[in-house]
């Protein structure tokens, strides 16, 4: 409901309900990164340690984001990986069963046993805490098994590589060769923080004489830093890089022993790490838990910052996988690293399936399983309006447009004993979400209309459903309007599972499971068949952009609550109204796909000037939404 400070009360018993807008929870102010990979000479600690003020007011930031501990785990700000889900903002380990079973490549285990897919057998990693995979193959009962091993005396990293008849010994290259991979080297090697430092030696100065023999060819490994083993890094192997024209790799393992006493850490990672502040938000996992990368307000070198603050290495740019949560480094072209020894080009992978494909192949089809957020162009644009009707519409969203009859595919009619008062958004399977204030416990009386354009008239493209239940959130607070969502369960058609015929004008909208997706300014579109300024109604659903409002307290002081959020216009121009209430507030990410962002809940009158929309915030009522409609019913990512 809308509410009018000491009218609030009055309009309690108005015979309609009121509107609200939602307010967007950003937790830090964008963060930047730039890349730049930063190598310590080996093994002098002395270069970790720095207290140069600048670099943290230029890089790292703002303080109270790093002060919530923000890893790669923390899946509010990053993807999970395929073998895990997001469960309370946290990755955690999924059964290996829940992985995909098709287009996948049989692998085998450091058990020599043969595993169906990378995904299947990472889960069983995550879960043991342990390195599990060896290489891909059919054949795995004889076959050795990948290992990896650091010189004593020079540092330099050695990896057995298997294949299908033996396997062969490799040094590795300084080609690809960061921090990243050399943190996987050492924990499995039994370093728990991973690497001190890296360097790079000449083939010339291996004292070893067996070691020189393995020279011929080097390979070079690429890792994001989550990996438990380098064999699950992509590796580019033998005839790309001939070791006698390349560097080779070495690495000094963290030793917490060596740690610095009586001065200053340049950056202290979440696991207790110390990285110096030159390694911090260059798009590298120098820490081990992507903690150095979390909360960035710029990036070095030529690393990119999602909008998030959250920084990424330039590889990850255009390389057919999200990273960033709004998709938008797949919008960038690749900025392939000539840093740290790189190349202009990433290498090719002809001998390895690679981890890396395993694994876009695996997230694609997660995301594939459901399919929300994209209306059916065919006839978003259809028009068929009598132009005697267009002349006499009143506009009810303020400052609103009239919609095309089948332009905004997943609002919906509340309708109440025959009455529209409210909308609401369908978000797939049997589901409607809608604002608290609007239902009551009594399914019988309400029915959702679905692709309804004229309020008071159905259209070809309607559908109207019967309400099986209606799911009023448990802590929702009439009188302050805390909690203000509910969950509208359809009907099922008889003898079928599903509860909506097959319409084109029938589109469900993404449900968010982060509060950080949209940031502070981001236009959104509102939509409904909400009262004027003036009181007055319309026929015709409309719809207008808002932008959203941060730190919305400052206009509502005590009556802003956790789950609320504000868009809207300051000046009041755009905003939504009276009987606009439970409709949709929808944010759209780079790549194009719809998130149901807001809730129309309450406000100050309607286009007040200064007191912009409250709305719902849907992503943080994620879990609760989950926790009644199912896994499949709402999760596009991190599933």
């Amino acid at each position: 409901m809308r509410s009018l400070s000491i009218l609030h009360l009055i309009l309690l018993f108005l015979p309609f309900q009121m509107v609200c807008v939602l307010r967007t929870h950003q937790e830090a102010e964008d963060l930047g990164l730039e890349q730049s990979l930063s190598i310590t000479p080996l093994p002098n600690f002395s270069n970790l340690v720095t207290t140069k003020a600048p670099e943290i007011e230029n890089f790292l930031g703002p303080p109270e984001c790093l002060e919530k501990g923000l890893t790669r785990e923390s899946c509010g700000l990053v993807f999970c990986l395929p073998w895990q889900r997001c469960l309370h903002g946290r990755c955690s380990c999924k059964p290996p069963n829940m992985c995909p079973i098709k287009n996948v490549t049989k692998v085998c285990g450091h058990d020599n046993r043969k595993y169906r897919s990378f995904c299947q057998l990472m889960a069983l990693s995550c879960l043991t805490k342990r390195p599990q995979f060896s290489h891909f193959g059919e054949t795995c009962e004889d076959n050795p098994r990948f290992n990896t091993s650091i010189n004593p005396d020079t540092g330099a990293v050695q990896v057995f590589l298997p294949n299908s008849s033996s396997g062969e010994e490799m040094m590795v290259c300084r080609k690809q060769w960061n921090m990243a991979a050399a943190n996987v080297a050492c924990k499995e090697r039994g370093y728990p923080l991973g690497a001190a430092n890296i360097s790079f030696i000449n083939f010339n100065m291996l004292r070893n004489s067996s070691a020189q023999n393995l020279l011929t060819y080097c390979a070079a490994i690429k890792c994001q830093g989550y990996e438990a083993s380098l064999a699950e890094c992509v590796i580019h192997r033998k005839e790309m890089w001939k070791a006698e024209q390349k560097k080779l790799a070495t690495v000094t393992c963290y030793n917490e022993s060596l740690a610095l006493e009586g001065e200053e850490c340049g950056f202290k990672c979440v696991n207790t790490k110390c990285v110096s502040l030159s390694q911090t938000c260059d798009g590298i996992d120098d820490c081990g838990d992507r903690s150095d990368e979390m909360c960035c307000k710029r990036c070095r070198g030529d690393s990119f910052r999602c909008k998030t603050g959250v920084c990424l290495h330039a590889d990850s740019l255009g390389d057919n996988q999200m990273d960033c949560l709004d998709g938008e480094d797949e919008k960038m072209k690749p900025n392939f690293s000539t840093r740290s020894g790189g190349s202009n080009r990433r290498p090719s992978n002809q001998d390895y399936v690679s981890p890396q494909k395993e694994t876009t192949t695996s997230r694609f089809y997660l995301e594939s399983k459901l399919s929300c957020g994209i209306p059916n162009m065919d006839i978003v644009n259809d028009e068929v309006v009598d132009d005697r009707e267009i002349a006499t519409r009143v506009k009810r969203v303020v400052g609103g447009i009239p919609s095309n009859p089948t332009q905004i595919q997943w609002q919906v009619a509340v309708e109440e004993n025959r009455k529209i008062d409210c909308g609401g958004a369908y978000i797939g399977g049997c589901w409607v979400l809608t604002a608290a204030h609007c239902v009551r416990p009594k399914p019988r009386a309400f029915w959702i209309k679905f692709s309804l354009w004229k309020k008071s008239r159905a259209q070809g493209t309607t559908d109207i459903v019967p309400v099986q239940e209606i799911h009023i959130h448990p802590s929702y607070d009439a009188r302050t309007y805390e909690n203000d969502i509910a969950l509208i369960q359809l009907k099922t058609l008889p003898f079928e599972e599903r509860c909506v015929e097959e319409n084109p004008a029938i589109r469900a909208v993404c449900v968010p499971w982060s509060p950080h997706l949209f940031q502070a300014n981001h236009t959104c579109t509102i939509s409904g068949w909400g009262r004027t300024a003036a009181g007055r109604g319309s026929q015709y659903l409309l719809w207008a952009n808002v932008s959203l409002i941060s730190n919305c307290e400052r206009f509502y002081r005590n009556r802003f609550h956790p789950g609320m959020m504000c868009a809207g216009d300051l000046d009041g121009s755009v905003d939504s109204c009276q009987g606009d209430s439970g409709g949709p507030l929808v944010c759209q990410d780079e790549l194009g796909v719809s998130y149901l962002w807001g809730i129309v809940s309450w406000g100050e009158q309607c286009g007040k000037a200064g007191f912009p929309g409250v709305y719902t915030q849907v992503a943080h009522y994620f879990e609760w939404i989950r926790s009644i409609t199912g896994w499949s019913a709402i999760t596009k990512f991190n599933s």
